[in-house]
């Protein structure tokens, strides 16, 4: 692992970053236009004693990021896909696919839009609808999401062969959503071409789930860009809101957001989730019964 380069590249990436690109207040007692130390670190999720040290690229630290960390790291400095994949070789972690998977690059674009949406519910899922990042008010709204890599990250995928997924919407909407969710599945699938990942989890669906199969068979596609959802939270009820989709250009990560017509009860209920919370939300999304 070359720390000392690997040091310098975070602190280049840092120096470049205006503070107000990432929704923080530049201030007027700023030395240097860039961001802080601390302040990458609380992007990142990291402490600020661990990014120091990082970024002093000394091998007397004994600091070993890991692939999750690097992937922080690359969010929060706005990374380009070049860029993230210079930084994996530089700490000699293996490069993680650049469109999907928890550990995926978000697309700075998105992840941009992202930062500037914290007054509504919104995440960054990739086209086999993995969460990769998400807000404060997504979790209240909908749970956290799982961690890991494999199919059960995908939603899609245990919406089909978890009970407990469709809990949060009320079940006479489930044939609807089923349906939905195939059809945009089909365009990803096609969008992907010969995908090993994409054709393992259809055929783990098709195997677990005659409902899959039989809304499969179909070959009906359709890519979801806008929908109305009636959302079952634990302690608000049944909230209906429109959820919108913004596609990265490929096509394979989308920023999926939620709002409500002003001065509807949909409006007034998403006002309630800051208050509301995520302390008492532990659990992943689709999983809202036993508490938030």
């Amino acid at each position: 692992m070359n720390l000392p380069e690997l040091g310098a590249f975070l602190r280049t990436r840092r120096d470049r970053i205006r503070p107000a690109e990432v929704g923080l207040p530049t201030g007027t007692r700023r030395r240097v236009p860039g961001l802080r130390r601390e302040e990458v670190a609380q992007l990142a999720g990291l402490s600020a004693d661990y990014y120091t040290e990082l970024e002093r690229g000394s091998a007397k630290s004994g600091v070993q990021p890991s692939a999750q960390t690097l992937a922080a790291l690359a969010r929060a400095l706005r990374l380009n896909g070049d860029e993230r994949d210079h930084l994996f070789h530089l700490a000699e972690r293996p490069v993680p696919p650049s469109a999907h998977g928890p550990s995926a690059h978000v697309q700075p674009a998105l992840l941009g839009l992202l930062d500037r949406l914290s007054n509504t519910p919104a995440r960054v899922i990739t086209d086999l609808h993995e969460t990769l990042v998400e807000n404060d008010l997504a979790r209240t709204l909908l749970g956290g999401s799982p961690m890991g890599r494999g199919p059960a990250a995908s939603f899609v995928y245990r919406w089909f062969t978890d009970p407990r997924a469709r809990e949060i919407y009320p079940p006479e909407d489930h044939a609807y959503h089923s349906r939905v969710f195939v059809a945009d599945l089909q365009a990803a699938a096609a969008r992907r071409g010969r995908d090993a990942e994409v054709a393992k989890m259809i055929a783990g669906l098709r195997r677990r789930s005659e409902e899959f199969a039989a809304l499969w068979d179909t070959h009906d596609v359709a890519v979801r860009r806008v929908d109305h959802k009636r959302i079952i939270h634990p302690l608000l009820g049944v909230i209906e809101l429109d959820c919108y989709n913004l596609l990265s250009e490929d096509g394979r990560q989308r920023l999926l957001w939620f709002t409500a017509p002003p001065g509807s009860r949909g409006a007034e209920q998403l006002e309630l989730l800051s208050v509301v919370g995520t302390q008492e939300l532990g659990v992943t999304e689709g999983q809202p019964a036993e508490g938030p």
